[in-house]
């Protein structure tokens, strides 16, 4: 090829680069992240959760949300937070309650996973008493009187202008159901505020909807158990720094020291990662996905340290080690002592059976499986189906009412379809 060719090629890439357009959605609104309640008390916030019919808004946001408060752990305090789930775009509403009012004022921001909107959000709950909104503080209704949510929201980082009303219908629903997140809370690809398989969207899952999350454990060079999902660092995943490669062909420390995630996080280890599920959060379940080659002891190990670490702190949080494959049986199946070994098997019945798993975890694209569902649980087995994204076969199998849980990167729409759920 002439050298005019390559120059030509070369300009090519170079104008291609420079139009490529970066996608980024980031949060327009700052938490304050202060301790306590205030003044939404539990007896406040037990009536304020619920499903709500939406009237102004519903165009932005569907004809119904459901409304649940999460918190987060630091030390003896504790944060709350108000989410709010709709079952339109994977739109999700991060809130928080103000101190800085006499009523009672919800600030924070909404966000739709399908693409880059977002913006900000100002609510006030009032209760309807003969047809008029009055404040309401007290934690107690009046027969007759029904909640109602009403604000403003905005697009992007601009004063939110646009009404919003949210007006209560029903409890939510309070079946048993895992909604357990991928990737230890969402994917990176899907532009949420922190990077996937992170201390901080670990921190944040709950309030993506989730009650678990499914981690993604790899080794080491020299060893040691992390976070991350894929096989090599790649620009998917973290900031330009010159490394690529096998992510198993760098030590802990050359990890630590020169590598970035795309949010500007650190690779965590699988450690660090069980201690903040614990300590920091309400989630009580924790899926170990298998994404290494070798020996299973070091996970094992790890996994029994936490169990205990979860009952020493009065937690009843379920850790399992997931079987995705061959190589992970096999790897499970060589350890010297698997009693007290939680494990989940994502192979068929009779691999799940062989291997007295209590947890049976299909692909979703194999379809409900009924029968083999409904003989699983017979037998007193859990059965989850995962990676499931797509919101019609989310509200298609929750509805069904046979799964115990689903896996998904979007947490928010399964939390929407299971609450609102009747």
């Amino acid at each position: 090829m002439k050298p005019s060719v390559y120059f030509l090629i070369g300009c090519l890439w170079l104008f291609f680069l420079g139009c490529r357009k970066e996608y980024e959605a980031p949060v327009p609104y700052n938490f304050a992240n202060i301790p306590g309640s205030g003044q939404f008390t539990p007896p406040v916030r037990q009536l304020i959760e619920g499903v709500y019919r939406v009237t102004d808004g519903s165009d932005r946001f569907g004809e119904q949300v459901a409304l649940k408060w999460t918190y987060t752990l630091k030390g003896t305090d504790t944060t709350h937070y108000l989410s709010v789930f709709t079952g339109k775009d994977a739109a999700f509403f991060n809130l928080e309650g103000s101190p800085q009012s006499d009523s009672l004022v919800l600030l924070g921001y909404w966000r739709k996973l399908i693409n880059t909107e977002t913006g900000r959000v100002r609510l006030t709950v009032s209760a309807k008493h003969n047809g008029q909104l009055q404040r309401f503080r007290s934690g107690r209704l009046t027969e007759g009187d029904t909640l109602v949510i009403r604000g403003v929201y905005g697009e992007q980082s601009a004063e939110p202008t646009n009404t919003l009303t949210f007006t209560y219908r029903r409890p939510l629903n309070r079946k048993p159901f895992d909604i357990l997140a991928h990737r230890s809370g969402g994917r990176t690809s899907d532009l949420l505020s922190v990077s996937e398989n992170t201390i901080e969207i670990i921190k944040l899952a709950s309030r993506l909807g989730a009650n678990g999350v499914e981690m993604d454990v790899r080794y080491t060079k020299d060893g040691v158990p992390i976070l991350y999902h894929d096989n090599r660092l790649n620009l998917r995943l973290i900031q330009k720094n010159g490394l690529d490669g096998p992510i198993e062909t760098y030590t802990y420390q050359q990890l630590s020291t020169f590598v970035r995630l795309i949010n500007g996080e650190k690779i965590p280890t699988l450690e660090e990662a069980l201690e903040t599920v614990i300590a920091n959060t309400s989630l009580d379940f924790v899926w170990l996905d298998t994404k290494y080659i070798g020996p299973m002891d070091k996970v094992q190990a790890i996994q029994q340290k936490f169990r205990q670490r979860a009952l020493q702190a009065g937690r009843n949080v379920q850790i399992v080690i997931g079987l995705p494959g061959p190589e992970a049986i096999e790897s499970y199946q060589s350890l010297p002592n698997k009693d007290n070994t939680p494990i989940l098997c994502e192979l068929d019945t009779a691999i799940t059976r062989g291997l007295n798993a209590r947890i049976w975890a299909p692909r979703w694209t194999l379809g409900p499986q009924t029968e083999e569902v409904l003989a699983m649980k017979a037998e007193g087995r859990t059965v989850f189906v995962w990676t499931l994204d797509e919101p019609r076969f989310i509200e298609q199998f929750i509805s069904d009412g046979r799964f115990d849980g689903i896996l998904s990167n979007y947490s928010s729409v399964v939390a929407y379809y299971h609450y609102a759920g009747q």
